[in-house]
């Protein structure tokens, strides 16, 4: 499928980004593992910390050195996809309900990049924004929200309620503190133009770079 190829080709482009010695995050979700077979073809003595179960059991297979977080205060690089990508840079991130780790990684690395496939691109955000949400006082939190529906999956690795608030976006930057004030909100997806250094969008054979908040072709 052609989004797979693009995927394979942001991946790549990801993974020569990487330096030999670096302290990596590894993200979660589809465009990931196209990244973390690339990753490890290239062989580099490198030490990571994935934001989801699954990443980590995944890159552990393909001999990648996957250590926690709990040992490390800061990370060299971290390499993520997202669900959706402005052109102003905000980016909807948390389809596999990994989205606090995926924040915690994203803040602690001093180049956080992004890698999508071209259907990601969009003019406006929509929801679902996912969240997590914890159990204690939940229905209280679900009503102050508004629309949001609880997802029928796992918790996050950290054990908190997967959800996706569905009412209407508009401002992002305004619904993002919304969200972050509400008490029982762990986290949301919304991540603003700031948090990535770089965006990496394949569209067919060609690569997209973007810097946060650039206007997208």
């Amino acid at each position: 499928m052609p989004s797979d190829d693009e995927k394979q080709s942001a991946a790549l482009a990801a993974a020569a980004l990487v330096r030999d010695g670096d302290l990596v995050g590894l993200g979660t979700g589809s465009t990931v593992a196209h990244l973390l077979p690339a990753l490890a073809a290239r062989a580099l003595q490198i030490r990571c910390v994935a934001t989801s179960p699954a990443t980590a059991r995944t890159a552990a297979s393909l001999g990648i050195d996957v250590i926690a977080f709990d040992q490390l205060e800061r990370l060299d690089i971290a390499i993520d996809g997202a669900d959706q990508i402005t052109p102003d840079g905000w980016l909807i991130k948390g389809g596999g309900g990994a989205h606090t780790r995926e924040k915690i990684v994203a803040r602690a690395a001093e180049r956080f990049v992004v890698i999508a496939s071209s259907e990601k691109l969009v003019e406006a955000l929509e929801p679902p924004v996912p969240l997590e949400l914890l159990r204690f006082g939940l229905e209280a939190t679900l009503a102050a929200l508004g629309p949001v529906a609880l997802r029928d999956a796992p918790p996050s690795p950290d054990g908190g309620l997967i959800a996706d608030y569905r009412g209407p976006i508009g401002d992002p930057a305004a619904l993002a503190a919304r969200l972050s004030a509400t008490p029982g909100v762990v986290e949301h997806g919304l991540f603003a133009p700031s948090a990535a250094t770089e965006v990496i969008v394949a569209r067919g054979p060609e690569l997209i770079r973007l810097r946060p908040q650039a206007d997208l072709p």
